[in-house]
């Protein structure tokens, strides 16, 4: 089937859904497509590395496991909807209503979960969704929207609702997003600058390069094993897993025996540009290492690691443009940086997200209230993780209050409209009625004007 029929279909199914179906049966669905998923993880990420290559099939397990509880859990009892508030002072009422279409541009990187919140935060506000899978994860994007679909025939909803490109390529993926009514794109950087150039209303993501921060008079051996935990997760592939750790001088050397005992391997100089090499060519970092493994990146680079060998840590030699490796690594790779003062810290992580990455997502491990504060107001990102993984928490945490998504906002730091985790409530549009009466009026005139 065509774009141009696709487009038609859904728009069908939406008009019948909209009309249709209530709060109570939309979230019964909603939740169905995130069991789904949980259901039959395996499958699907075994699936999902077979073909593309990426990542690791434990960590994807994982992944889907916890993003579709995490998805639900912050969808589930939320009113998106009919009237979603009613002001007491004003009596501003706001009505929730479908935006209708959503084009859902999905990455290889995460091609069964990305799908899968987008179909979620679509259902949730009565929206239709096409699914525009990457081409070389076609396959595992694709049964996992017939397993959803599969999953929701006994709710009975319209055909075409739900629906994925066959045979996905550049040009249908433009075709589409220039045919609905809002793009919501995940994947790299030149897909998104397509998706704001469609014409449409767009939600895309930046380039991911986390700085972290590792503040003075903490436990480094913990802080080291959640930074590594973060790096290797699914062999890197995480746009918000950590790249770099920032340590002050004068503890170089506990914070290095920490890292190694936790499973780093500390790249000597003379095998330095060996590994350098092995992941950038021509200045870009080299496609067939993404989402590959430490042994994968130490053959290639033609180095020995010891067995057990989580990551491989490389010492910066400048910040920013004077030093390639300050750029996003989506493989087990670390860059290390040393500071002499908290602030020189910050410039750090600053001028390395100016470099790539500005706006997406900063770490620090501290129990200093004031450096987590001075982290937060002046590192241009739209989210800072606390002693904690940033690649497992930034797109979601029930603790920290993040949104579960696969969709990170970057702001206009990273060129994009929203500077917070994508949900159901970006794709609602709201009316407002707003009724004036002299009743109101009389009694906000009465309040002191600039008391």
């Amino acid at each position: 089937m065509d774009i141009k029929s696709m487009v038609a279909k859904a728009r069908k199914a939406q008009s019948y859904f909209e009309k249709n179906f209530n709060q109570d049966e939309v979230d019964e669905i909603v939740k169905t497509v995130a069991k789904t998923v949980h259901d039959n993880a395996y499958e699907l990420s075994k699936l999902a590395v077979e073909e593309t290559g990426m990542g690791v099939l434990e960590d994807k397990i994982a992944k889907c496991h916890g993003k579709s509880k995490g998805v639900w859990h912050d969808l589930k009892g939320k009113k998106s909807m009919g009237i979603l508030r009613v002001d007491e002072k004003t009596d501003l009422i706001e009505i929730g209503k479908a935006i209708g279409v959503v084009a859902g541009i999905t990455p290889m990187t995460n091609p069964v979960v990305t799908p899968m919140s987008k179909i979620m935060f679509a259902l949730k506000t009565k929206n239709a969704i096409i699914i525009a899978p990457h081409p070389k994860a076609e396959k595992c994007s694709g049964l996992t929207v017939e397993m959803i679909c599969k999953a929701l025939e006994p709710f009975k909803i319209p055909e075409g609702l739900i629906q994925v490109v066959k045979d996905p390529s550049v040009e249908k993926t433009q075709e589409l997003m220039k045919s609905c009514d809002v793009v919501v794109a995940t994947g790299g950087m030149a897909m998104v600058k397509a998706a704001y150039s469609s014409g449409k209303p767009s939600f895309g993501v930046g380039a991911g390069n986390v700085q972290v921060i590792l503040d003075r008079n903490i436990n480094f051996m913990e802080a080291a094993g959640k930074v590594i935990t973060g790096r290797k997760f699914d062999n890197g592939i995480i746009c918000s897993g950590e790249q770099s750790f920032i340590y002050h001088e004068d503890d170089r050397a506990e914070v290095m025996k920490a890292f190694v005992e936790q499973g780093a391997y500390l790249v000597p100089d003379s095998e330095r540009q060996q590994v350098v090499d092995a992941i950038f060519e021509n200045g870009a970092l080299a496609r067939e290492t993404v989402g590959q493994s430490v042994n994968f990146i130490a053959a290639k680079a033609g180095i020995t690691v010891p067995q057990g060998t989580k990551v491989l840590v490389l010492e910066a030699k400048g910040i920013g443009t004077a030093d390639i490796i300050c750029k996003e690594k989506m493989c087990p790779v670390l860059a290390a940086f040393s500071y002499k003062t908290f602030e020189e810290a910050i410039h750090i992580a600053t001028t390395n997200l100016l470099l790539e990455g500005s706006g997406h997502t900063a770490g620090i491990h501290s129990n200093n209230q004031e450096h987590i504060a001075m982290a937060g107001s002046m590192i241009p990102v739209s989210r800072v993780i606390v002693n904690a993984p940033c690649a497992t928490t930034a797109g979601g945490s029930v603790e920290g209050g993040l949104a579960f998504t696969n969709t990170l906002g970057c702001g206009s730091w990273g060129g994009n409209s929203i500077s917070e985790n994508f949900t159901y409530k970006h794709l609602l549009n709201v009316t407002r009625i707003a009724s004036t009466t002299k009743k109101k009026a009389a009694a906000a005139m009465a309040e002191p004007a600039f008391a």
